[in-house]
């Protein structure tokens, strides 16, 4: 899933607007027993364990008028044997962000993607400089998770992103190995890289600086790793994972192929492994007790905004419904209309980072809820006042497709007005022909001049799917080389 941060959208107009304030988040005392919520996993085990080869040096310094970037050549762990991948020890490059005046116990990291390939930045990121300036918080970038490319003993090709996790799913299913998981050592680099960000901040270099907790983003791939990092660790205290809509993966994954009859190209590296053919077996039930982040549920009691793309190539847009609703304590979702994957061209930073900045600052956040009482029909009530609601819809007559790639920018919205003080009731009607996706969005002002753009979970009616998944007779047989 390769995705173009849409933070380098964001900043330069955020810049302006951002309120900062001298108070930061205080120690949550229930932290280390959210995380015990759920008995340990091989995720747990495999983070937790002590690796030799953790280690960072400064290899650069940028200094600006208002803060001080450290470039920190970061060995985040040892996975595997040289026996099974090319290069078993995981470098990145960690890029801490450090303004003059902070006022914060708490740092962003964002975990990113990138290539081994790449030399240490030379200069300072400007999106990343003037964000923490602005909010006078540390900022972490970490690169490369996964480390990439790999090339694996039993195959001949150089892997990357999708393919390395989906083959390291396959090894595991075969095996039972835990130690394959692609997703353990990616969780495990965004850990370390809060250790180093932690230790160097308290450095003298770093300014004898006290970071406590981490708010954690990430998009795609690196989406679901914020939510396996928070699910380990008790400094993480509050997620933004972004275009990953796939919690609660088995019962999403036959959804997406009863909608369209097929699983869509974007998933091709899964469906090469022949990984959906594993679903209904009790490895895949193993597997997903490591990977899946609806496993870790009762883990996530932070705040959490989850942000997805209406027309995502990868993830049917109502698969919200599988996973939304069972997540506990403070949770937003935006999805974002005539998106695709990338979310590029949209405004989907805004209210990331309005969310950003008050969680940083511990300023309220919008209250609502909405109910879906029946296909068609949602009850939606608002205790905070919007500025602005609008319900948005997208039909396409022949399929259960809203793929941006399939059906082109066709969602449109009305605004609504509420039936009495805060309440909307709002009918969608069965197309004649095919089917109609829909969500209501609503609007809020925050304590900058940046709204609070959140929504409903999308449903679609009428409420059937076309196709049915059938697991196959046998499963398939290994990749050959």
């Amino acid at each position: 899933m390769k995705t173009r941060s849409f933070f380098v959208f964001a900043v330069r107009a955020f810049l302006a607007f951002v309120i900062a304030t001298k108070v930061c988040l205080g120690a949550d005392s229930s932290a280390q027993k959210r995380i015990s919520a759920t008995p340990p996993t091989a995720l747990d085990r495999y983070v937790s364990a002590p690796d030799t080869n953790y280690q960072w040096r400064v290899v650069n310094t940028i200094k600006t008028e208002q803060a001080t970037v450290y470039v920190l050549d970061l060995f985040s762990q040892s996975w595997l044997t040289p026996a099974e991948v090319n290069r078993t020890v995981w470098r990145h490059w960690l890029t801490i962000t450090i303004p003059s005046n902070v006022a914060h116990e708490t740092a962003l990291l964002i975990i990113g993607g990138g290539s081994s390939d790449r030399p240490a930045p030379s200069k300072p990121d400007n999106n990343a400089l003037l964000l923490a300036t602005s909010t006078r918080s540390v900022v972490a970038n970490l690169s490369n998770v996964p480390n990439q490319p790999l090339m694996f003993a039993d195959r001949t090709n150089r892997m990357s992103e999708d393919a390395i996790i989906a083959y390291t799913w396959d090894k595991y299913l075969r095996t039972g190995d835990e130690r394959w998981p692609a997703r353990l050592p990616m969780t495990k680099a965004a850990v370390r890289a809060m250790d180093a960000v932690t230790a160097f901040c308290a450095t003298e270099e770093g300014g004898r600086r006290n970071i406590k907790h981490f708010i954690v983003t990430g998009a795609s791939k690196r989406g679901w790793t914020t939510w396996s990092t928070a699910a380990v660790d008790a400094r993480v205290t509050a997620i933004m994972p972004v275009v990953i809509d796939v919690l609660n993966v088995v019962p999403s994954l036959k959804a997406h192929y009863a909608a369209y009859g097929f699983f869509a190209p974007a998933v091709g590296n899964y469906t090469y492994e022949g990984v959906p053919d594993w679903m209904d077996t009790p490895q895949c039930r193993r597997l997903m007790t490591i990977e899946d982040p609806y496993e870790y549920r009762a883990r996530y009691t932070i705040p959490k905004f989850i942000v997805t793309a209406a027309g995502d190539q990868f993830f049917p847009v109502d698969s919200a419904r599988f996973y939304f609703d069972d997540l506990p304590g403070p949770k937003y979702l935006r999805t974002i209309p005539n998106a695709d994957h990338s979310l590029r061209g949209t405004d989907g930073w805004m209210s990331l980072l309005a969310f950003y900045n008050a969680v940083l600052n511990q300023q309220p956040l919008p209250q609502f809820q909405w109910q879906h009482s029946e296909p068609g029909k949602l009850e939606l009530t608002t205790q905070t006042q919007p500025t602005e609601v609008r319900l948005w819809t997208a039909t396409n007559p022949k399929a259960r497709d809203f793929r941006l790639e399939s059906l082109g920018p066709v969602w449109t919205s009305t605004p609504l007005s509420p039936n009495e003080a805060g309440r909307y009731n709002v009918t969608v009607e069965k197309p004649a022909q095919g089917w109609t996706a829909y969500f209501v969005e609503l609007k809020f002002p925050s304590q900058t001049t940046l709204p609070f753009i959140f929504t409903t979970d999308a449903r679609v009616v009428p409420d059937t799917y076309p196709f049915k998944w059938s697991a196959p007779a046998q499963l398939p047989p290994p990749k050959s080389r």
